[in-house]
Protein backbone atom coordinates (compact mmCIF):
# COMPACT_ATOMS: atom_id res chain seq x y z
CA UNK A 1 0.00 0.00 0.00
CA UNK A 2 1.34 3.64 -0.83
CA UNK A 3 2.41 5.88 1.72
CA UNK A 4 0.54 8.54 0.32
CA UNK A 5 -2.40 7.02 0.95
CA UNK A 6 -3.88 8.76 3.93
CA UNK A 7 -4.15 6.31 6.97
CA UNK A 8 -8.12 7.58 7.73
CA UNK A 9 -10.15 9.32 5.33
CA UNK A 10 -13.88 9.99 6.34
CA UNK A 11 -16.10 11.47 4.22
CA UNK A 12 -19.73 13.27 4.66
CA UNK A 13 -20.31 10.25 7.77
CA UNK A 14 -23.65 10.43 9.14
CA UNK A 15 -25.41 8.17 11.97
CA UNK A 16 -28.97 8.31 13.53
CA UNK A 17 -30.38 6.98 16.55
CA UNK A 18 -34.34 7.55 15.56
CA UNK A 19 -34.83 11.11 15.70
CA UNK A 20 -31.40 11.74 17.15
CA UNK A 21 -27.99 12.50 14.91
CA UNK A 22 -25.06 11.62 16.77
CA UNK A 23 -22.78 12.08 13.85
CA UNK A 24 -23.34 15.25 10.86
CA UNK A 25 -21.75 15.02 7.59
CA UNK A 26 -18.27 14.43 9.22
CA UNK A 27 -15.00 14.59 7.20
CA UNK A 28 -11.71 13.97 7.99
CA UNK A 29 -7.85 13.04 7.05
CA UNK A 30 -5.49 11.51 9.18
CA UNK A 31 -2.61 11.56 6.80
CA UNK A 32 0.30 8.69 7.62
CA UNK A 33 2.59 9.98 10.38
CA UNK A 34 0.23 12.24 12.03
CA UNK A 35 -0.12 12.46 15.50
CA UNK A 36 -3.81 13.52 14.99
CA UNK A 37 -6.29 14.85 18.12
CA UNK A 38 -9.99 14.01 17.40
CA UNK A 39 -11.14 16.80 19.98
CA UNK A 40 -15.08 17.02 21.74
CA UNK A 41 -16.89 17.03 24.72
CA UNK A 42 -18.58 14.15 25.88
CA UNK A 43 -20.91 12.96 23.91
CA UNK A 44 -20.19 14.85 20.77
CA UNK A 45 -20.09 11.67 18.16
CA UNK A 46 -16.60 10.85 18.78
CA UNK A 47 -16.98 7.25 20.07
CA UNK A 48 -19.73 6.58 17.71
CA UNK A 49 -17.18 7.75 14.63
CA UNK A 50 -14.51 6.23 15.57
CA UNK A 51 -16.83 2.81 15.55
CA UNK A 52 -17.91 3.49 12.11
CA UNK A 53 -14.11 4.08 11.12
CA UNK A 54 -13.70 0.59 12.49
CA UNK A 55 -16.57 -1.11 10.38
CA UNK A 56 -18.28 -1.67 13.99
CA UNK A 57 -20.93 0.17 13.35
CA UNK A 58 -22.43 0.90 9.59
CA UNK A 59 -23.08 3.92 8.66
CA UNK A 60 -26.50 5.81 7.55
CA UNK A 61 -24.60 8.08 4.89
CA UNK A 62 -20.70 8.73 3.82
CA UNK A 63 -17.50 6.67 3.63
CA UNK A 64 -14.52 5.47 5.42
CA UNK A 65 -11.06 4.27 3.82
CA UNK A 66 -8.02 3.00 5.93
CA UNK A 67 -5.38 2.86 3.75
CA UNK A 68 -7.40 3.06 1.20
CA UNK A 69 -9.42 0.49 2.44
CA UNK A 70 -12.77 0.40 3.05
CA UNK A 71 -13.80 -1.72 6.53
CA UNK A 72 -17.94 -2.57 5.63
CA UNK A 73 -16.69 -4.06 1.98
CA UNK A 74 -13.01 -6.04 2.80
CA UNK A 75 -13.98 -6.68 6.55
CA UNK A 76 -10.92 -7.49 8.63
CA UNK A 77 -8.69 -7.10 5.58
CA UNK A 78 -9.23 -3.38 6.00
CA UNK A 79 -7.98 -3.61 9.48
CA UNK A 80 -4.67 -4.72 8.63
CA UNK A 81 -1.95 -2.90 9.99
CA UNK A 82 -4.86 -1.23 12.36
CA UNK A 83 -5.20 -1.63 16.36
CA UNK A 84 -6.31 0.38 19.26
CA UNK A 85 -8.84 0.24 21.67
CA UNK A 86 -12.87 1.79 21.30
CA UNK A 87 -13.87 2.70 25.21
CA UNK A 88 -11.66 0.95 27.87
CA UNK A 89 -9.98 -1.97 26.94
CA UNK A 90 -11.52 -5.17 28.49
CA UNK A 91 -9.70 -8.22 30.13
CA UNK A 92 -10.40 -11.59 31.88
CA UNK A 93 -9.54 -10.52 35.46
CA UNK A 94 -8.77 -13.72 36.82
CA UNK A 95 -5.85 -13.99 34.39
CA UNK A 96 -2.47 -12.79 34.64
CA UNK A 97 -1.21 -10.34 32.34
CA UNK A 98 0.46 -11.95 29.77
CA UNK A 99 -2.20 -14.95 29.50
CA UNK A 100 -4.33 -12.06 28.36
CA UNK A 101 -1.58 -10.69 25.58
CA UNK A 102 -1.34 -14.90 25.03
CA UNK A 103 -5.34 -14.78 24.38
CA UNK A 104 -5.29 -11.63 22.07
CA UNK A 105 -2.01 -12.88 20.12
CA UNK A 106 -3.80 -16.67 19.28
CA UNK A 107 -7.16 -14.46 17.99
CA UNK A 108 -4.65 -12.18 15.58
CA UNK A 109 -2.51 -15.64 14.68
CA UNK A 110 0.71 -14.86 12.99
CA UNK A 111 3.64 -13.48 15.01
CA UNK A 112 1.69 -11.48 17.15
CA UNK A 113 2.96 -14.06 20.08
CA UNK A 114 6.85 -13.45 19.42
CA UNK A 115 5.62 -9.72 20.03
CA UNK A 116 4.58 -10.28 23.53
CA UNK A 117 7.90 -9.56 25.58
CA UNK A 118 8.44 -6.31 23.50
CA UNK A 119 5.12 -4.65 24.15
CA UNK A 120 5.29 -5.53 27.23
CA UNK A 121 8.51 -4.04 27.31
CA UNK A 122 7.25 -1.01 25.65
CA UNK A 123 4.25 -0.32 28.16
CA UNK A 124 6.65 -0.87 31.12
CA UNK A 125 4.19 -4.26 33.10
CA UNK A 126 6.42 -6.50 32.52
CA UNK A 127 7.48 -6.88 36.08
CA UNK A 128 3.35 -7.14 36.68
CA UNK A 129 3.12 -9.64 33.67
CA UNK A 130 2.47 -12.41 35.67
CA UNK A 131 -0.13 -10.67 38.41
CA UNK A 132 -3.67 -11.10 38.00
CA UNK A 133 -5.38 -8.21 35.66
CA UNK A 134 -8.04 -8.27 38.67
CA UNK A 135 -5.45 -6.55 40.86
CA UNK A 136 -4.06 -4.29 38.13
CA UNK A 137 -4.91 -0.43 38.49
CA UNK A 138 -6.68 1.54 36.15
CA UNK A 139 -3.26 2.78 34.49
CA UNK A 140 -1.83 -0.60 34.25
CA UNK A 141 -5.25 -2.16 32.66
CA UNK A 142 -5.15 1.03 30.02
CA UNK A 143 -1.52 0.17 29.31
CA UNK A 144 -2.28 -3.28 28.78
CA UNK A 145 -4.38 -2.20 26.20
CA UNK A 146 -2.06 -0.50 24.59
CA UNK A 147 0.44 -3.85 24.65
CA UNK A 148 -2.95 -5.67 23.03
CA UNK A 149 -2.78 -3.74 20.20
CA UNK A 150 1.08 -3.31 19.85
CA UNK A 151 0.73 -7.59 18.99
CA UNK A 152 -0.73 -6.67 15.38
CA UNK A 153 2.41 -3.93 14.62
CA UNK A 154 0.18 -1.66 13.62
CA UNK A 155 0.69 1.29 11.35
CA UNK A 156 -2.25 3.04 13.02
CA UNK A 157 -2.90 2.98 16.02
CA UNK A 158 -6.68 4.35 17.34
CA UNK A 159 -6.95 5.11 20.82
CA UNK A 160 -10.63 6.39 22.45
CA UNK A 161 -9.96 8.43 26.25
CA UNK A 162 -6.74 6.55 26.78
CA UNK A 163 -5.87 9.10 29.66
CA UNK A 164 -9.49 8.94 31.14
CA UNK A 165 -9.86 8.26 34.76
CA UNK A 166 -5.93 8.33 35.77
CA UNK A 167 -4.76 10.31 38.30
CA UNK A 168 -1.80 13.23 37.19
CA UNK A 169 1.03 10.97 36.81
CA UNK A 170 -1.09 8.53 35.33
CA UNK A 171 -2.15 10.76 32.50
CA UNK A 172 1.94 11.78 32.23
CA UNK A 173 2.92 8.01 31.71
CA UNK A 174 0.42 7.86 29.12
CA UNK A 175 1.08 10.77 27.20
CA UNK A 176 4.91 9.68 27.04
CA UNK A 177 3.94 6.44 26.09
CA UNK A 178 1.96 8.05 23.34
CA UNK A 179 4.64 10.31 22.21
CA UNK A 180 7.12 6.95 21.88
CA UNK A 181 5.25 5.29 19.53
CA UNK A 182 4.59 7.98 17.66
CA UNK A 183 8.81 8.61 17.58
CA UNK A 184 8.45 5.05 16.40
CA UNK A 185 6.67 6.21 12.79
CA UNK A 186 2.88 4.85 14.32
CA UNK A 187 -0.05 7.13 12.86
CA UNK A 188 -1.77 8.12 16.13
CA UNK A 189 -5.69 8.85 16.12
CA UNK A 190 -6.10 10.12 19.82
CA UNK A 191 -9.93 10.87 20.60
CA UNK A 192 -9.84 12.87 23.89
CA UNK A 193 -11.69 15.36 25.65
CA UNK A 194 -8.53 16.58 27.38
CA UNK A 195 -7.39 19.56 25.72
CA UNK A 196 -3.67 19.85 27.63
CA UNK A 197 -3.30 16.18 26.38
CA UNK A 198 -4.11 16.85 23.07
CA UNK A 199 -2.02 20.47 22.80
CA UNK A 200 0.95 18.57 24.30
CA UNK A 201 0.98 15.68 21.70
CA UNK A 202 -0.80 16.02 18.37
CA UNK A 203 0.51 18.07 15.37
CA UNK A 204 -3.42 18.65 13.67
CA UNK A 205 -6.63 18.56 15.00
CA UNK A 206 -10.84 17.51 14.83
CA UNK A 207 -12.77 19.89 16.41
CA UNK A 208 -16.22 18.10 16.78
CA UNK A 209 -19.31 19.42 18.52
CA UNK A 210 -23.21 18.06 18.96
CA UNK A 211 -21.82 15.94 15.47
CA UNK A 212 -20.98 18.44 13.89
CA UNK A 213 -16.63 19.31 12.92
CA UNK A 214 -16.17 23.03 13.60
CA UNK A 215 -12.66 22.80 12.96
CA UNK A 216 -10.38 20.81 11.09
CA UNK A 217 -6.00 21.17 9.97
CA UNK A 218 -2.97 22.20 11.79
CA UNK A 219 -2.88 23.02 15.44
CA UNK A 220 -0.64 25.68 15.38
CA UNK A 221 -2.61 27.26 12.63
CA UNK A 222 -5.07 27.23 14.59
CA UNK A 223 -3.30 28.75 17.60
CA UNK A 224 -1.69 31.16 15.21
CA UNK A 225 -5.38 32.47 14.67
CA UNK A 226 -5.27 34.72 18.04
CA UNK A 227 -1.92 36.22 17.27
CA UNK A 228 -2.25 39.76 17.92
CA UNK A 229 -3.34 39.79 21.72
CA UNK A 230 -1.68 40.80 24.77
CA UNK A 231 -2.03 40.36 28.45
CA UNK A 232 -0.92 43.43 30.40
CA UNK A 233 -0.85 43.59 34.47
CA UNK A 234 -0.55 47.41 35.79
CA UNK A 235 -0.34 49.06 38.96
CA UNK A 236 -3.81 50.88 38.61
CA UNK A 237 -5.92 48.48 36.36
CA UNK A 238 -9.31 50.20 36.62
CA UNK A 239 -7.26 53.78 35.22
CA UNK A 240 -5.66 51.20 32.95
CA UNK A 241 -8.99 49.64 31.20
CA UNK A 242 -10.26 53.22 31.07
CA UNK A 243 -7.32 54.38 28.96
CA UNK A 244 -7.08 51.24 27.10
CA UNK A 245 -10.66 51.71 26.52
CA UNK A 246 -10.03 55.22 24.34
CA UNK A 247 -6.56 54.35 23.01
CA UNK A 248 -6.73 53.89 18.85
CA UNK A 249 -6.39 50.47 17.74
CA UNK A 250 -7.03 48.69 21.15
CA UNK A 251 -10.01 46.30 20.89
CA UNK A 252 -11.79 43.80 23.26
CA UNK A 253 -10.21 44.84 26.24
CA UNK A 254 -11.28 42.27 29.18
CA UNK A 255 -10.47 41.96 32.67
CA UNK A 256 -10.02 38.77 34.84
CA UNK A 257 -8.04 38.36 38.25
CA UNK A 258 -4.63 38.03 36.38
CA UNK A 259 -5.03 41.74 35.19
CA UNK A 260 -6.22 42.64 31.42
CA UNK A 261 -6.07 41.02 27.68
CA UNK A 262 -6.39 42.89 24.58
CA UNK A 263 -6.30 42.95 20.78
CA UNK A 264 -4.14 45.01 18.68
CA UNK A 265 -0.96 45.22 16.98
CA UNK A 266 2.53 45.94 17.80
CA UNK A 267 1.99 49.65 17.51
CA UNK A 268 -1.19 50.10 19.02
CA UNK A 269 0.32 48.29 22.01
CA UNK A 270 3.63 50.29 22.61
CA UNK A 271 1.14 53.30 22.26
CA UNK A 272 -0.97 52.04 24.82
CA UNK A 273 2.26 51.47 27.15
CA UNK A 274 3.53 55.12 26.46
CA UNK A 275 -0.18 56.59 27.63
CA UNK A 276 -0.15 54.74 30.68
CA UNK A 277 3.28 56.19 31.50
CA UNK A 278 2.23 59.30 30.79
CA UNK A 279 -1.06 58.49 32.86
CA UNK A 280 1.28 57.49 35.99
CA UNK A 281 0.14 53.91 35.44
CA UNK A 282 3.39 51.71 36.03
CA UNK A 283 3.44 48.41 33.83
CA UNK A 284 4.34 44.94 35.37
CA UNK A 285 4.23 43.07 32.63
CA UNK A 286 2.94 43.28 29.04
CA UNK A 287 3.22 40.29 26.89
CA UNK A 288 2.02 38.91 23.81
CA UNK A 289 -0.33 36.03 24.24
CA UNK A 290 -1.68 33.31 21.99
CA UNK A 291 -5.33 31.48 23.12
CA UNK A 292 -5.15 27.69 24.18
CA UNK A 293 -6.67 25.33 22.68
CA UNK A 294 -8.57 24.76 25.38
CA UNK A 295 -10.27 28.57 24.78
CA UNK A 296 -10.48 27.96 21.44
CA UNK A 297 -12.49 24.67 22.22
CA UNK A 298 -14.64 26.54 24.29
CA UNK A 299 -15.18 29.42 21.86
CA UNK A 300 -15.81 27.36 19.32
CA UNK A 301 -18.13 24.86 20.61
CA UNK A 302 -19.94 27.50 22.96
CA UNK A 303 -20.65 29.56 20.04
CA UNK A 304 -22.32 26.46 17.78
CA UNK A 305 -24.28 26.04 20.97
CA UNK A 306 -25.55 28.97 20.94
CA UNK A 307 -26.17 29.07 17.41
CA UNK A 308 -28.39 25.74 17.98
CA UNK A 309 -30.43 26.94 20.68
CA UNK A 310 -31.46 29.97 18.58
CA UNK A 311 -32.48 27.64 15.76
CA UNK A 312 -34.76 25.40 18.18
CA UNK A 313 -38.06 25.86 18.56
CA UNK A 314 -39.67 28.14 21.52
CA UNK A 315 -40.22 26.22 24.87
CA UNK A 316 -44.20 25.32 24.06
CA UNK A 317 -44.04 25.58 20.68
CA UNK A 318 -44.02 22.53 18.18
CA UNK A 319 -40.52 22.16 15.56
CA UNK A 320 -41.02 22.20 11.87
CA UNK A 321 -40.29 18.35 12.39
CA UNK A 322 -43.11 17.40 14.96
CA UNK A 323 -45.68 20.39 12.60
CA UNK A 324 -44.74 17.95 9.46
CA UNK A 325 -45.37 14.27 11.79
CA UNK A 326 -48.54 15.46 12.87
CA UNK A 327 -49.23 16.55 9.45
CA UNK A 328 -48.85 13.51 7.98
CA UNK A 329 -50.20 11.35 10.38
CA UNK A 330 -53.37 13.58 9.89
CA UNK A 331 -53.32 12.78 5.88
CA UNK A 332 -52.61 9.16 6.88
CA UNK A 333 -55.43 9.06 9.14
CA UNK A 334 -57.97 10.65 6.30
CA UNK A 335 -56.64 8.87 4.03
CA UNK A 336 -57.19 4.98 5.81
CA UNK A 337 -61.12 6.51 6.87
CA UNK A 338 -61.48 7.04 3.14
CA UNK A 339 -60.56 3.35 2.09
CA UNK A 340 -62.42 2.37 5.22
CA UNK A 341 -65.45 3.78 3.13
Amino acid sequence: MSTAQPAVQARGLVKRYGRITAVDQVDLTVRAGDVYGYLGPNGAGKTTTLRMMLGLITPDAGTVRLFGRDPLVEGVRALDGVAGFVEAPRFYPYMTGRRNLELVAGLDGGDAAARIDEALDTVELADRARDKVGGYSHGMRQRLGLAGALLRDPRLLILDEPATGLDPAGMRDMRLLIRRLADRGITVLLSSHLMAEVEELCDRVVIISSGRVRYEGALDELIATTAGRYELRTTDDDRAVQIAAVQRGIEDVARDARGLTFAGDERAATALSIALGEAGVGIAALVPRSATLEELFFRMTEEAAAVEAQAAPPPGGVSNDRRLATTNRHTSDAAEEEVRA
